[in-house]
């Protein structure tokens, strides 16, 4: 026996799928409603609309009308973690197109073979990821805008006006990201529905290739990289002021022994 759609749709149907990135975790446990996927979460919304929840912190909304996704996002909020200022957001159109193969078209309809969840989930999967790419391409951004001054500061001048709080702020913001961002949404992993459905493999591909997953998480990655390399390399930069000051400590102690052993022997020799 087949499963349901989670859309009842017919040959030519619209839909729109709203994927936004709202927060830093989404609790999915014990939610009063019909479940139609356990992993992702898939919740049946009104009478044709769905919601496919992501623990990592995106909501994909599917066939909503505009007041819906706004009650529903209420009563979202209380299950919400580290609720983001600013939400990144993808939006799709979805057509059952009642072909023989779907079709991903660039800049236009996602379009369908049928509205079943699997088709569904996978769509929301790739939304989701898009969504975080976008949020954690922002948050690594943020972080270059702070090192570039200081790495044309050194550059130029070959040392940093900046003080040890200074250095430590930039490292502080570096390593935050760099923990944000790391591992957190396993971006290179096929979504779990294709498990059960390794037919949709070329779905799957062509909206990864669409929305450019591969590429923007190797950009991200090697953005990363640089943001951990210039932790390193401020952390290097306190330890050698750190060293320096010491030895400067070290060679005014000798220096004032050896002119209070010399003033100790002109006195001697004095008397």
């Amino acid at each position: 026996m087949t499963k349901p759609e989670f859309i009842p749709a017919e040959i030519g149907t619209r839909v729109t799928a709203h994927a936004l990135h709202v927060g830093d975790r989404i609790n999915t446990i014990g939610f009063e409603t019909e479940a139609l996927s356990a992993i992702p979460l898939a919740i049946r919304v009104g009478t044709s609309g769905v919601a496919v929840l992501f623990r990592y912190g995106v909501a994909v909304m599917i066939g909503l009308a505009p007041e819906e996704q706004s009650r529903f996002l209420e009563t979202l909020k209380p299950r919400i973690d580290g609720k983001l200022a600013r939400r990144e957001e993808e939006a799709a159109i979805l057509a059952f197109a009642g072909e023989t193969e779907d079709q991903v078209l660039s800049g236009g309809p996602i379009q369908l073979r049928d509205m079943s969840p699997a088709r569904l989930l996978v769509v929301a999967d790739v939304l989701a990821k898009s969504v975080v790419l976008a949020h954690d391409e922002r948050e690594v951004a943020k972080v270059f805008e702070i090192i570039e001054p200081f790495a044309k500061e050194l550059a130029d001048h070959g040392r940093t006006r900046r003080d040890r709080k200074g250095v430590m702020q930039l490292i502080g913001s570096a390593l935050l990201v760099q923990h944000r961002v790391s591992g957190r949404v396993a971006i290179g992993e096929k979504p779990d529905a294709l498990w059960d459905r390794p037919d949709l493999e070329r779905l799957y591909a062509r909206l990864e290739d669409e929305y450019e997953l591969k590429e923007r998480l190797d950009a991200l990655n090697r953005k990363l990289a640089v943001v951990a390399e210039t932790a390193n390399t401020l952390a290097d930069i306190i330890d050698t002021r750190r060293t320096l000051r010491l030895e400067l400590i070290i060679v005014g102690l000798i220096a004032f022994e050896v002119i209070i052993t010399l003033d100790q022997l002109c006195m001697g020799k004095g008397h």
